[in-house]
């Protein structure tokens, strides 16, 4: 249909562009989620192999690197169009933020190569050392060009957050400090928020590949320890990703305050405010049928429980974000408490010797595998609280994002074809993962170590 009819509809080209990027991120937070953390568990698996001299291990971090190198590829593309996009459909953002942001931009690009260069040597270097531990010294770089990546790409939606760097006199930008961008306020908070919970989705992600197979072929030695170390990390993330959220909303409360008011469905500044959780609105401000958890907010915003929290009111509509972000929210926080308390029942259950068989129970197997897609919702249930909770602002209280988008009318048919390749890049990345593993099972690599 073209963007003319479609604009008649209410559809325009700000629409278009939202809708774009919106999704060109949800699917490229997926394999960039997997290209942060799947490095550090394949360090891991490899340390403790050459440590504890067992093979089962050295055979995890082999295999697990082979299906990180596909992510790779497809997280690449994808990267790219993001890139592409900034320029062509968000020119106004461009304009103000480009001098800024073009620092990390480019040193999010040297970390990716610093990465890639050490992945290709890691990949090739199989078995060529006298010495294992120096193969895996070659892992640690990749593990910090990943992370570097992400602390990079991370500190330019940081300051989107919370602009620094850059000063309007006239309407025209008359300074510019990009070291005071990349490490404004809300920076600490997203980069280790990111970071983390990219570990914890990506161990999550392996271990439900463990536990699936495990369903289907049975338990095996490589099986009970690939889950024992996907499991054990995904606890001690998860409990870290609860630490750094506590810190995440004080940090909304100073900062961000009616990002947090709409999230949690505080209308009226108040003292001692109290926690809602789930619900529906009625009448515009009325919470119905939502679990109230008294004065909870209040000690989530400032550690006290008597403290004065901003409502809504304290802000015209015109400036306040979709309030159904309460449900992403809602969704973000439910879901990471799920991957914490199975993670959890795991670990105590592999401590203590009465509770084993429970953790080997198919009905909980079936939980763990159901982490691994719950992981990566809870990722993406959390961009988007972080993106569309700016709202209406693409650089906040600088630059809406009605005024930042392009005003041509052919983003629909970039839509229509982004849509496209991506959908082709989702197939092929399965088709080649499926085909990569089946055509080296993992029984045929376990020959020549024990068999079982």
């Amino acid at each position: 249909m073209p963007d003319k009819e479609l604009i008649n509809m209410g559809f325009d080209s700000v629409i278009y562009s939202r809708m774009l990027t919106a999704m060109t991120l949800g699917f490229h937070i997926i394999f960039a989620t997997v290209g942060v953390g799947i490095p550090l568990m394949i360090c891991i698996a490899e340390g403790i192999g050459i440590l504890k001299k067992d093979a089962h291990y050295v055979l995890l971090a082999r295999r697990w690197t082979r299906g990180f190198v596909v992510t790779v590829a497809v997280g690449v593309v994808t990267g790219t169009c993001i890139g592409l996009q900034l320029s062509l459909i968000w020119p106004s953002f461009m304009r103000v933020a480009g001098n800024v942001i073009s620092l990390p931009l480019f040193m999010e690009t040297f970390a990716f190569f610093f990465e890639a260069i050490f992945l290709g040597i890691y990949l090739y270097t199989w078995e060529r050392f006298r010495k294992p531990i120096y193969h895996w010294l070659l892992s640690i770089p990749v593990v910090l060009g990943s992370s570097a990546s992400a602390f990079f790409i991370t500190t330019v939606n940081a300051f989107m957050n919370q602009p620094r760097g850059l000063t309007f006199k006239n309407g025209k930008i008359a300074g510019i400090d990009p070291i005071a961008a990349m490490f404004n306020p809300a920076t600490p908070t997203e980069v280790s928020h990111v970071l983390v919970s990219a570990f914890l989705a990506s161990a999550f992600i392996l271990a439900a590949i463990t536990a699936y197979l495990i369903l289907k072929q049975g338990m095996r030695n490589y099986y009970k320890k690939a889950l024992k170390l996907t499991m054990t990390a995904a606890f001690i993330f998860s409990i870290a990703t609860i630490f750094i959220g506590d810190l995440s909303g004080k940090y909304l409360a100073k900062y961000q305050p009616e990002k947090l008011a709409a999230a949690e469905w505080h209308f009226h500044t108040v003292k001692g405010a109290d926690l809602k959780i789930g619900g529906f609105l009625s009448n515009g401000d009325e919470v119905k049928y939502a679990i109230t958890i008294p004065k909870a907010l209040s000690f989530l915003a400032h550690d006290r429980f008597n403290s004065i929290v901003i409502g809504l009111d304290q802000y015209s509509k015109a400036v306040t974000p979709p309030l159904w972000i309460h449900n992403m929210f809602d969704l973000m926080v439910s879901l990471g408490m799920y991957l914490a308390g199975v993670s959890f029942l795991y670990v105590l259950g592999n401590r203590i010797r009465r509770f084993k068989p429970m953790i080997h129970n198919k009905k909980f197997l079936w939980l763990i595998v159901a982490g691994g897609p719950l992981a990566m919702a809870a990722i993406e249930s959390g961009w988007i609280l972080d993106e569309v909770g700016r709202q209406p602002w693409i650089i906040y209280h600088h630059l809406k994002t009605s005024a930042a988008a392009t005003t041509s009318n052919g983003v629909g048919v970039m839509l229509i074809m982004f849509m496209l390749l991506y959908a082709l890049l989702a197939v092929m990345a399965t088709v080649v993962l499926l085909r990569i593993f089946r055509n080296h099972p993992v029984e045929a690599e376990l020959e020549g170590h024990d068999n079982d």
